[in-house]
């Protein structure tokens, strides 16, 4: 987690477990100085390690510097001690591994920065991470108040529970002796209730006998019913019979009335075409009475017209009765009272056919 953190607070962190460590105040200005320069690649300065430490004088860590200082660059100087070495063959071979630790120290360094670059991006990542972090820590903290609230919520409602739980025991007891009352009383029906249904078991004995004696009269009904039913039957069918038989009989006396009906009428349309003959002979014979009695006239002569007066009314007489008996022989309705008067020619001609009684 301590990579995570800025370059300060980390520097500062370490600073202070170093002045845990060093009491010493020179021990601690050479231990930051090793601190900043091989830890963080920053130059150390006097009054960079003065703001650092805050110990002693401004002139402590000048003299710590320079000891610093002087001491790494004996420390990279190489000696190459050999006896067979010439002096400046030596000087040279140190020279060359001094150049050589000088390079290896460049490439160190080039590393390290190139490791910074990584530890600079994954401190970024990680300040990314810390503002999620914090985020979700605020989401965590607002939750957490909620979970709060209801927390409170839920005790107060506990508290109304348990005080509802104490009402509810109370009604329990209550309950209870109510139970123990009605669990008596439930006794005293249940005994009661036997008595009822030993009675009702003998009323419904009683009852069954009864409804046995009702089903075997009730047959004996339905027998006597069914030949009730069969005589019914018997003489309805003998009705039937009778009453197929009257309207066969009905039908053969329509059709003997049709008969008759027919035989009249043709009988009338005859007696009226022989009355319409008849008058038509009557007007004949009375315009040759006209006729004639007009010659009779003009042939007497005026002297015999008194005597002729006399004689001649008893002839016109005979005239009007021949035409009565005409036009009565020409009425249809006096051929049905044949036997009264003298049958007419048109009478006698067709026979006179009798309605039959059924």
């Amino acid at each position: 987690m301590s990579d995570a953190l800025p370059d300060e607070t980390r520097l500062a962190a370490e600073i202070d477990r170093l002045k845990a460590e060093f009491p010493k105040t020179r021990e601690l200005y050479r231990e930051v100085c090793a601190l900043l320069f091989f830890r963080f690649g920053v130059t150390p300065t006097a009054n960079r390690l003065y703001q650092l430490v805050k110990r002693g004088s401004m002139s402590t860590p000048t003299q710590v510097l320079g000891e610093f200082w002087a001491e790494l660059r004996e420390k990279s100087r190489v000696r190459i001690a050999h006896p067979d070495l010439p002096a400046d063959l030596g000087e040279a071979a140190g020279e060359l591994v001094a150049t050589l630790w000088t390079r290896a120290s460049a490439a160190a360094a080039g590393s390290l920065d190139v490791l910074r670059d990584e530890v600079e991006l994954r401190r970024i990542e990680a300040q990314q991470s810390v503002v999620v972090a914090r985020d979700e820590l605020g989401r965590v903290e607002t939750a957490l108040e909620q979970r709060t609230a209801a927390l409170l919520a839920a005790q107060v409602e506990v508290r109304e529970l348990d005080k509802a739980q104490a009402e509810e025991h109370a009604a329990r007891q209550t309950g209870e002796a109510e139970i123990g009352r009605l669990k008596d009383e439930v006794v005293a029906r249940d005994r009661e209730l036997t008595k009822v249904r030993e009675g009702f078991s003998r009323d419904l004995e009683k009852l069954r006998e009864s409804a046995e004696r009702a089903e075997e009269r009730l047959r004996a009904s339905e027998k006597r019913a069914l030949l009730e039913i069969d005589r019914e039957r018997g003489a309805a069918a003998k009705l039937q019979k009778e009453l197929d038989e009257a309207t066969k009989r009905a039908d053969r006396r329509e059709a003997d009335h049709r008969s008759v009906v027919e035989g009249l009428q043709a009988q009338l349309g005859d007696a009226r075409h022989q009355g319409g003959v008849l008058q038509g002979r009557l007007d004949a014979v009375e315009a040759a009475n006209v006729t004639l009695q007009q010659q009779l006239a003009a042939a007497r002569g005026d002297d015999a017209r008194p005597a002729r007066a006399k004689a001649a009314p008893a002839r016109p007489t005979a005239a009007p009765a021949l035409t009565r008996a005409l036009r009565s022989a020409a009425t249809p309705g006096r051929s049905r009272r044949a036997s009264a008067t003298p049958a007419s020619p048109a009478t006698e001609d067709k026979p006179v056919v009798r309605r039959k009684r059924g």
